[in-house]
């Protein structure tokens, strides 16, 4: 866990990979309960019976509920305590290369791709690869922007 108490340390980071989460499974259960909060109950992701004959041979997570993971396994990997607010500005890029089935394990890598100073404090970018276990392509790629307020 790497720990950022200044935000000297969070520009000392830039360009840096910070590590991997630990695994987490995909179930059914989480699928339909993101299905229940967005309204996407499309059949990939929920009809488990009709998905084992559809293009991916089984309930697919949606793509939101993989992004969605991003700050919780990002959380495993480093901590932001520095001073002041440290607000989510929102992603430059996001992309799903690959579905995760459900049943399968994902795991974050994540680095620093930059910080920047800006007149309220520090913008930084944080880009975060989501792998699928046995998987060669990836489940997520996102740059998120964070800002640190002194």
């Amino acid at each position: 866990m790497r720990v950022f108490s200044t935000l000297d340390e969070v520009t000392e980071a830039a360009g840096t990979e910070l590590g991997t989460s630990d695994w987490l499974t995909i179930d059914q259960k989480r699928v339909n309960q993101f299905a229940d909060a967005t309204g996407d109950h499309q059949w990939i992701h929920v009809d488990v019976d009709r998905a084992k004959d559809g293009p991916f041979g089984g309930t697919i997570a949606h793509g939101y509920l993989t992004l969605s993971l991003v700050p919780w396994l990002g959380s495993q990997i480093f901590t932001l305590q520095t001073p002041g607010a440290k607000l989510n500005y929102g992603v430059n890029k996001v992309r799903f290369p690959h579905p995760v089935l459900v049943g399968k394990r994902i795991r974050s890598h994540v680095s620093i791709a930059d910080v920047v100073d800006i007149p309220a404090g520090k913008q930084m970018t944080v880009k975060h690869t989501i792998e699928i276990e046995g998987e060669t392509k990836p489940a997520c790629v996102a740059e998120t922007v964070v800002l640190l307020l002194p």
